[in-house]
């Protein structure tokens, strides 16, 4: 059977920790940021835990199951 092959957009958006979580960038933060508060900003910067069946898909398209 051949090999299983990494999702390209997944590769570019998701990553694993070392303890096996599955992260994600926080959306909003592309544009119209001047009149989105610093604090919203910083809190938009910060990744992201995929849970529950996102993050079972998420392990799928990087092919780690």
């Amino acid at each position: 059977m051949p090999k299983q092959k990494t999702h390209s957009g997944a590769k570019k958006r998701l990553r694993l920790t070392g303890s096996g979580k599955v992260m994600r960038e926080g959306v909003n933060k592309r544009h119209l940021a001047e009149h989105k508060s610093s604090r919203r900003k910083r809190r938009i910067s910060m990744d992201q835990v995929l849970t529950g069946g996102d993050r079972a898909k998420g392990l799928k398209l990087l092919g780690k199951r």
